[in-house]
């Protein structure tokens, strides 16, 4: 009998990996060169999220950024021009009774009517966050901060078209404000941008996430 098995022989049976006629095993982190998955869900191996710095996607952010920056501006714009022409010598327009009003002013401080014996310095301020936003949207991989960044860069061009471009004069103009809260100060669409831009900064900042999507603990 064992002569006759010797003879006839017994068939393959493919069972260590690599051997002809198995399936090969499937390499579960293929797709990149370090052996990562790619994609903008991808994790390394500590489980922390790999951040997708593609050139796709810092395009995408921008645009974002500048789509938010500019609704934000043209509403503020588009406001302004409508209290000038509508509400402006005019009595106070009730919203809620007392508790809202809108009432148009001219200020020449900072939001809220801060400073106004400042109005340059705030116009230079103005300037300097929208050269900062620029040079910050080159690293810009955060979905958060793009819409944070583009909140303040449309309040800051809102405010900084109004003291460039109304009276008393070219980078001293006094910015139009109009929304009169009760027992609060009278402000516009461009503070409101600037501080809800402000405040999402500070939640992604304790957050400890960076504009370029890294997540960094103290």
């Amino acid at each position: 009998m064992a002569e006759a098995e010797s003879i006839i022989g017994t068939p393959d049976i493919p069972e260590a990996e690599g051997h002809e006629g198995a399936e090969p095993e499937r390499n579960e982190g293929a797709g990149s060169p370090d052996g990562r998955a790619v994609g903008p869900a991808a994790a390394d191996g500590d489980g922390a999220a790999v951040v997708d710095r593609s050139a796709a996607t810092r395009r995408r952010r921008i645009i974002l950024l500048f789509c938010v920056a500019v609704l934000a501006y043209l509403l503020d714009l588009g406001s302004k021009m409508l209290v000038v022409a509508k509400l402006e010598h005019q009595e106070p327009v009730e919203i809620f009774g007392s508790w809202l009003r809108l009432d148009a002013i001219r200020n020449a401080g900072a939001a809220f009517g801060i400073g106004e014996a400042f109005t340059i310095i705030f116009t230079i301020i103005a300037a300097t966050v929208i050269v900062v936003i620029a040079r910050l949207a080159r690293k810009l991989y955060s979905l958060p901060w793009a819409i944070a960044l583009g909140l303040l860069l449309g309040g800051a061009l809102g405010n900084l078209t109004d003291r460039i471009f109304r009276a008393p004069g070219t980078f001293q103009g006094a910015v139009v404000d109009f929304i009169a809260p009760a027992h609060f100060a009278v402000f516009n669409l461009a503070d409101s941008a600037i501080v809800c831009g402000g405040i999402l900064i500070v939640i992604l900042s304790f957050k400890g996430l960076d504009p370029d999507g890294t997540v960094h603990k103290d």
